[in-house]
This record gives structure tokens, C-alpha cells and sequence, in this order.
């Protein structure tokens, strides 16, 4: 692969990983807003969702690793 290629793509990884970072956070924020509305299932599935962004994240970082 050449070197500008591999730029491109350790500059996406890095971009994907903060970004699903970001919205890990505001729908971790938003699953405790429903709770406390008493929408027990929704924010059962927004937590779950938000910690499947971040397992997606531990993949996108491995393969940012694996480019240095």
C-alpha cells in the first residue's frame, strides 16, 4: 500500500473512532433521559447500541494499530 493511501486511511480511522465516540456518549446521555421517563426498553437499547459503537471502536482502532 502506498504511503499517501496509508495516510488517508489512519486519518479516517482516527476521524470514525472519535466520531463514534461523540455519539457513544450523547446516546449513553439519552438512555438515561429515557429511563428517567420511565421508557425502561428504549434506553435498555440505546445503552446497548452505545456499547456496540464502542466495541466498533476497539476494531477500528486495531486496525489503526496495525498501520503504524
Amino acid at each position: 500500500m502506498d504511503e499517501d493511501n496509508q495516510q488517508k486511511i489512519r486519518a479516517l480511522l482516527n476521524y470514525l473512532i472519535e466520531h463514534n465516540k461523540e455519539h457513544s456518549q450523547e446516546i449513553a446521555e439519552w438512555a438515561e433521559k429515557a429511563q428517567a421517563l420511565g421508557a425502561e426498553q428504549a434506553s435498555q437499547q440505546m445503552l446497548k447500541a452505545a456499547q456496540e459503537m464502542d466495541k466498533v471502536n476497539g476494531f477500528l482502532s486495531q486496525a489503526l494499530e496495525s498501520l503504524k
